[in-house]
């Protein structure tokens, strides 16, 4: 017998968040191949695009978010109050994540009762083919770090292409704006997955994986990359704001632990 409490959860609605900044290539490649039946709302975030990728996405019928600050993360933050679903799914719209794996996503998350679900590019049976030496080892090193740091167990903590409850992001505390001086330095060079994966771990949210390959950019298809893949990730900057998102991390969850530790001794006779 069904309780009312499981057909719920496979009931929840789901908003697909398409970040995209002068992504026309792949709009116009990748989008087709989305089938409206498998979410509720499509909310294409841009960054301030001037070659035609709003006016596909109006034509559409999508509903389009022009942020006003810069930075992937300041643009979810944005946007936020603007998302419908009950579940949130962040999709890049450049080639890299790929549609036919939505339906797979989208019931793991709404049948298995997770909390966030990841496609990850490292998990048996998938494959980065947008990865050069360099990012496939950035990638695996950072992932490492938090696993070490934070008791988890990710193979791909990083990757973009996720599931989570929407209320998530505001219950771990990443709906809001910082300091100017943070935002400048920081913020605006990181998106929110990697404070998603370590917060999830440090409330022992119910967390998964699935395996899903990472193509190429539809942009990328063509050129020879052996250095950096070609995007418009400032790498260098976005794997620095990463690791001093982990060690303020870190360093926070180690005072909030000694604070507790002094207030049971204070309460000692």
């Amino acid at each position: 017998m069904t309780s009312s409490r499981d057909a719920g959860r496979r009931d929840r609605t789901v908003t697909l968040l398409v970040p995209a900044l002068n992504e026309i290539s792949g709009m116009r490649r990748i989008l087709p191949r989305i089938r409206r039946e498998w979410v509720d709302q499509i909310l294409v975030l841009d960054g301030g695009s001037t070659d035609g990728t709003v006016e596909y996405a109006v034509e559409h019928g999508w509903e389009v978010y022009r942020q006003k600050q810069v930075g992937i993360r300041l643009g979810y933050i944005e946007a936020y109050a603007q998302i419908t679903g009950d579940v949130i799914v962040t999709f890049s719209p450049d080639g890299n994540s790929i549609p036919e794996l939505l339906p797979e996503l989208i019931a793991k998350i709404r049948n298995e009762h997770h909390d966030m679900v990841i496609v990850s590019r490292y998990l048996e049976g998938a494959k980065s083919y947008d990865d050069t030496w360099l990012t496939r080892f950035g990638n695996y090193a950072l992932t490492t770090m938090i696993n070490l740091l934070f008791a988890a167990r990710y193979t791909d903590a990083l990757v973009l292409f996720r599931a989570y409850r929407r209320e998530i992001p505001r219950k771990l505390g990443l709906t809001e704006v910082r300091s100017a001086r943070y935002e400048r330095w920081i913020g605006r060079f990181i998106s929110w997955e990697p404070q998603l994966s370590i917060r999830s771990a440090q409330r022992k949210l119910k967390v998964a994986e699935i395996p899903g390959d990472e193509p190429r950019r539809v942009e990328d298809e063509t050129k020879a990359t052996s250095f950096l893949p070609t995007s418009r990730i400032f790498h260098f900057k976005s794997g620095f704001a990463c690791l001093y998102t982990i060690f303020e991390e870190f360093w926070r969850g180690a005072l909030a632990k000694s604070r507790r530790v002094i207030r049971r001794l204070m309460r000692i006779p």
